[in-house]
């Protein structure tokens, strides 16, 4: 692969193929934290009391969330920070990003519901150790507060923010917001982690019935924001990054759609899906909350919030998996990789409705239907025989509720080679697909021009599914040699 794909981690992304990309040159370049003096943060300061930080990151909302609702009943003052990465917002190609114009639409928000209160979020624009350096230097801190990210690399940073803070005698509390059950919460009865989703599925589902699914509450206590007003959020062009459009979805699921979502999930033609996807991953939404509901409404729902926190426990115990097969064996695949077909999938220019439908709406709207994200990539991996890592790197690129767990997992999941108890032989074939789930082309019409039904397809299925079990079977077989 000569360019590695971008991954969303804590609102922003990072390269963990190790691409080296130039950096961009801003206008702008200045840290916002040092547009205002450390003066001018003294004379907002009322008293030398100390205060705690809360510091937002995967839990961009106020309400029920749990790190928030502990540092707010600390009994100190709450500053809300924000830190815009530079260390990865300048390493961007695209500046016309969906996921970073959504987190800065939710941020202003956020912080002008917080003025509403007296108060406001410290937004930084500069490195993570940096921005904590000139915290600690302008503002009396005796503990930060944060809600856990489990992807590798902001492990990785949050034990460097740990160890400064600690080497200025701050506290760090880390606490559990985005899952229900952690890594370690539900494991194999010899206390090893589980690789099949059934199993796990099936324990997860034991313990919820014990779980108290506990409501943090912070409404009562706004008063304990710290009454200082920072300046406002810095403008996307400050940030580097152009605006630009994104679908806009309600934060709440809908009941009567999860009364029918069994029976019309699968149906891209249909406005069917909670589209919950980017609220949770941004946290804008509660994960006990989506749990109530689907627990009440809709055992389908329930089972794919827990397919993302499987994902979740997969990457943790299994970090290599963020470059490497699940399964080493799948290693040796002999992959086409063909710059022609991987161009005419990216496009949607492969001959086959429903792929290049879907592929239509990725590059439009940073949105794919789940059925159809399971036939485009079935289809690159199985019929193109290009590596699962370039198509994984691309929607990493462009979907707006990009999860490094989920993406990698379902990626590898529809190449076979992921933590999946079904063979590799299993190939959608995109047609029967198409007329299964999308009958009157009603889907694929949506997002195709009339020309584009009377494309030649670039790969026969028939040929290309032989083709698939013939280069899977010589791979695996040559493992076992």
């Amino acid at each position: 692969m000569s360019k590695a794909g971008y991954r969303l981690i804590s609102g922003f992304f990072y390269s963990p193929y190790g691409a080296k990309v130039p950096r961009r040159t801003l206008s702008t370049s200045k840290r916002i934290a040092d547009l205002v003096t450390a003066h001018q943060l003294e004379q907002q300061l009322k008293s030398s009391e100390e205060y705690v930080v809360h510091w937002f990151r995967r839990d961009l909302r106020l309400n029920d969330n749990h790190a928030l609702s502990l540092a707010l009943r600390s009994g100190k003052k709450v500053i809300p920070l924000f830190i815009f990465d530079r260390e990865i917002l300048d390493n961007l190609e695209d500046t016309s990003d969906k996921r970073v114009q959504f987190i800065h639409d939710t941020l202003q928000s956020l912080d002008g519901a917080l003025r509403e209160q007296g108060s406001s979020i410290l937004f930084l624009h500069g490195q993570v150790g940096d921005c904590f350096v000139d915290i600690l230097r302008r503002f009396p801190i005796s503990a930060v507060y944060c809600n856990k990210d489990y992807e590798p690399a902001a492990r990785a940073r949050d034990s460097q923010v740990e160890e400064l803070l600690r080497h200025h005698g701050v506290a760090f509390h880390s606490l559990k917001d985005q899952v229900l059950f952690e890594e370690n919460e539900v494991l194999k009865d010899d206390g090893t982690a589980y690789t099949v989703f059934t199993p796990y599925s099936r324990k997860w589902k034991a313990a919820l019935a014990d779980a108290k699914l506990q409501h943090f509450e912070t409404s009562t206590h706004l008063n304990a924001f710290a009454p200082i007003l920072h300046p406002k959020i810095p403008g996307m062009q400050q940030l580097g990054f152009m605006k630009c459009d994104y679908p806009h979805y309600p934060t709440q699921p809908s009941i009567s759609l999860l009364k029918r979502y069994e029976e019309t999930r699968n149906l891209p033609a249909l406005d069917a899906t909670t589209h919950l996807s980017v609220h949770l991953r941004f946290g804008t939404i509660s994960i006990r909350e989506c749990v109530r509901v689907a627990r009440a409404n809709s055992e389908t729902w329930l089972n794919e919030l827990i397919w993302r926190e499987f994902f979740m426990m997969i990457l943790y115990h299994h970090p290599r998996v963020v470059t490497d097969c699940f399964k080493p064996q799948y290693e040796a695949i002999a992959w086409r990789n063909d710059e022609q077909d991987f161009h005419s999938w990216c496009e949607g220019k492969t001959g086959y409705p429903m792929v290049d439908a879907g592929m239509r709406e990725l590059k439009a709207t940073g949105f794919m239907h789940n059925r159809v994200r399971m036939v485009v990539a079935s289809f690159l991996c199985k019929h193109l025989l290009i590596d699962w890592r370039r198509g994984e790197a691309y929607f990493a690129r462009l979907l707006l509720d990009y999860e490094l767990s989920s993406n990698n997992g379902n990626w590898q999941w529809s190449a076979g080679c992921g933590c999946d108890a079904a063979p590799y032989f299993r190939v959608f074939n995109p047609m029967e697909q198409q007329r299964k789930f999308d009958p009157d082309l009603e889907y694929c019409k949506r997002w195709l021009d009339a020309d584009d039904f009377y494309r030649s397809p670039i790969v026969d299925h028939a040929m290309a599914r032989q083709r698939a079990l013939t280069v899977y079977g010589a791979a695996l077989k040559s493992m076992t040699a």
